[in-house]
């Protein structure tokens, strides 16, 4: 498949400079919080003469190396906001559009030579959207993999196509490139495989036995074989809400009143009469602390405030803050209809029926079943382990 990449580099240090333009002659570097509890500052972005910084480096690390910068808190979803408006865009370029990854986007260009006959009327079409302030570096070869290192490789503003043999291209390339774990790079490193080269001139016996799955995509990708899977966006209802608190919130009875006015926001639209809402994002930004997000599915879709607040709260008392709130939003990705139940007559019926429901809430804030019930299984074996076994009560 035909793969143009559309690669914007350091694009959350861009959104940062255009709400600061003053950020652009500066030394920054924009942290986020890692870890279930937000405990680790690492690296999201940084400026570009920082030599040495890497994304996903440990704040301390980076502080070690560069002592006078200016440190951001990300803000991850005013990034994504700009991001998807960009991919909206681009989808009106192409109909096949991929960005999993902040500031890198792939397009679909299969059955498109009719509408982009040369390449040039194709760039010159994607840059009519690109947005003023990034520079983009754009990469077309056949895959993802191979355009995203031709945009990679290519001077910002233009673009660069890969074809024929990819060899020499690859060849000299380093190991870094590949996307596979930081421990297999490690290991490529010890082993003294340090370009892709290296990597295409062994057989795919040994690396496949030292490095196992991953040996394989190494071995394919360092030779130009690109399959990488193309998963293009998929049109979906979203439906985001978020406030700025007057005072931060340090107790969970605050935030879900935050959280409870955002709902009721949420349940006043008119298209979402008669459905409920089966999966959300729920993100904070706490003061010191800087992203936090989770998603929450429900078993059942929630119909209205009540029932998706205390679905919320069970997650919450799970989940808690890292710091106190000052922001806090939600992102509706999941919207569906109530399944028909008819309840029963008798007292007794609809009594357990309640408590199944109550074990299935249980169930959903544990992530396991909790309460089992004893079944007859092969009750004519010799072995009495054998007669009985646990079932969870409510499948």
């Amino acid at each position: 498949m035909n793969v143009l990449c559309v690669l914007l580099p350091h694009f959350p240090l861009k959104c940062e400079i255009q709400e600061n333009p003053v950020l652009k002659d500066r030394p920054v570097i924009i942290t986020h919080a890692a870890g279930a509890a937000g405990s680790q500052k690492m690296v999201l972005d940084y400026s570009p003469e920082l030599a040495g910084i890497q994304c996903g480096m440990p704040l301390q690390q980076a502080l070690s190396l560069y002592g006078q910068v200016q440190l951001i808190q990300a803000d991850l979803p005013r990034y994504w906001f700009n991001f998807n408006e960009l991919l909206d865009a681009l989808e009106e370029k192409s109909p096949l559009v991929e960005g999993s990854d902040l500031g890198c986007a792939y397009l679909g260009l299969d059955g498109m030579q009719s509408i982009y006959p040369s390449d040039d009327i194709l760039i010159a079409n994607i840059r009519e959207v690109i947005p003023a302030g990034f520079t983009p570096q754009m990469g077309i070869a056949h895959g993802k993999f191979l355009a995203y290192l031709a945009a990679r490789y290519c001077s910002p503003g233009s673009y660069r196509r890969l074809a024929g043999d990819v060899g020499v291209f690859l060849r000299d390339l380093s190991c870094d490139v590949l996307p596979v774990s930081v421990k297999s790079k490690e290991r490529l490193r010890d082993f003294g495989m340090l370009t892709l080269g290296q990597i295409a001139s062994l057989p795919i016996g040994p690396i496949q036995a030292q490095f196992g799955p991953e040996g394989q995509i190494m071995y394919r990708l360092a030779r130009g074989w690109d399959d990488t899977p193309f998963f293009p966006r998929c049109w979906e209802e979203i439906i985001e809400e978020s406030t700025t608190l007057s005072s931060v919130a340090t107790s969970l009875e605050a935030i879900l009143l935050a959280v409870a006015s955002l709902l009721a926001r949420v349940f006043a639209r008119d298209s979402l009469k008669g459905r409920g809402i089966i999966t959300l994002i729920l993100w904070t930004r706490t003061l010191g602390a800087g992203h936090w997000e989770r998603r929450i599915r429900f078993r059942e879709p929630a119909i209205d405030v009540k029932s998706a607040v205390s679905r919320i709260k069970l997650f919450l008392e799970s989940f808690p803050q890292p710091g106190p709130v000052e922001e806090l939003g939600l992102k509706i990705t999941g919207l569906g209809y109530r399944n028909g139940r008819q309840r029963s007559l008798f007292a007794e019926v609809r009594a357990k029926d309640h408590l199944l429901n109550d074990i299935k809430q249980l169930e959903l804030r544990l992530g396991n079943p909790e309460v089992f019930q004893i079944k007859e299984v092969e009750p004519w074996s010799r072995i009495p382990e054998r007669r009985y076994a646990l079932a969870p009560l409510s499948r």
